[in-house]
């Protein structure tokens, strides 16, 4: 049996690295993998082991219009790719709902076609609508990474739930690196650089907290962190980094690790920095609506306040980070409550995608 995994932007966000677990745990059963991505890009779907890669063209470009006539044209190509290598009992499966082509294609072959369903937030309206209704159009089962997307992106088809897990050696550098004794107190937040992520709130965060230290890293560029924060001027507690590969560093420094996305602009379906923060023993504040609200438990091991409300976050801040008895407790908490999203259970279930 093959499994053609098909996936638009390779990068050093969430959904490709849950794709490369995903792609990880069928190795194991001697499945035969293809992956289908776009080229030219470095991510966590590069070289990967027992994988076959093929790419497709296609271009993120920042104007939106441009943006969604690339994503036609690549989606176009990558059907055409597609009906002409794949074979009858391939299993087509779809990481996000951006790469329709391969739903349109694997339907045409008569192949199994699987969606892994990440997101819910995507505008404009009629663009979202297009994009699920190819999915219930043509999808034979849905694989959602929360309760919450399930229930917000309701389908009349087969579908299960799997969380999103850390992957093994993430566990065991965790565990090594573990701090339980901060030096300083560094406030951490790992995101895009979007505005609906709350990077203009973690900055307000920092100007109005000038005890911590707040670290910023963003999935962008040293030149689009300058020309983002173009004209701001920013405080002396705030530092910025690019793109980072290997994230261990910051959350074995931090103290608290926060999610500020906007719920009226993103919801976070799941919040993969949030449990490698648990994995850390990291107490976490994140919005109260979304998937991130099966991972923290308020007054247990983080909070759930609205990003918008600034002066509630720093009155927790200083209320977590001036109380060692409250500290610890939490961070506790959040170290076990990450221990319930482990790989072994996560293969298991990937496993019974494929071969129930």
């Amino acid at each position: 049996m093959r499994v053609i995994a098909i996936h638009l932007l390779n990068d050093y966000s969430g959904s490709p690295k849950v794709l490369k677990q995903l792609l990880a745990g069928w190795a194991k059963s001697d499945l035969e993998l293809h992956l289908y991505t776009c080229g030219g890009r470095e991510g966590f779907l590069s070289g990967l082991p027992d994988v076959k890669c093929h790419f497709y063209w296609y271009k993120f470009m920042k104007n939106p219009l441009l943006r969604l006539l690339f994503l036609m044209s690549s989606q176009f190509l990558l059907a055409f790719k597609l009906l002409f290598s794949l074979k009858k009992n391939d299993v087509v499966y779809i990481n996000t709902v951006l790469p329709f082509g391969a739903a349109i294609a694997g339907k045409i072959r008569g192949n199994k076609v699987i969606y892994h369903v990440h997101e819910t937030s995507m505008k404009p309206i009629v663009f979202k609508k297009f994009l699920f209704g190819v999915l219930n159009l043509f999808a034979d089962e849905v694989v959602y990474v929360s309760n919450f997307l399930a229930n917000k992106e309701p389908v009349n088809i087969k579908k299960r739930v799997i969380y999103n897990v850390l992957e093994e050696d993430f566990v065991k550098q965790a565990m090594a690196n573990k701090n339980w004794n901060k030096d300083e107190k560094i406030v951490l937040m790992i995101c895009s650089l979007k505005t609906y992520k709350g990077v203009d709130e973690f900055l307000k965060l920092a100007l109005t907290n000038s005890r911590f230290l707040f670290k910023l890293v963003v999935n962008a560029s040293t030149l689009e962190i300058e020309h983002y924060f173009n004209d701001v001027v920013l405080p002396e507690n705030l530092v910025i980094y690019p793109t980072q590969t290997d994230t261990h560093p910051f959350y074995r420094e931090a103290s608290v690790v926060l999610n500020l996305s906007d719920p009226k602009l993103w919801v976070e379906t799941f919040g993969l920095t949030i449990l490698e923060a648990m994995a850390y023993g990291l107490p976490t504040i994140v919005p109260p609506v979304g998937g991130v609200t099966e991972l923290v438990v308020e007054d247990k091991n983080g909070y759930l306040i609205e990003s918008k409300k600034i002066d509630e976050i720093s009155e927790k801040l200083n209320e977590l980070l001036d109380n060692n008895e409250l500290y610890k407790w939490m961070s506790c908490n959040a170290f076990e409550m990450s221990k319930q999203f482990n790989l072994e259970l996560f293969e298991k279930k990937a496993a019974e995608i494929i071969f129930q």
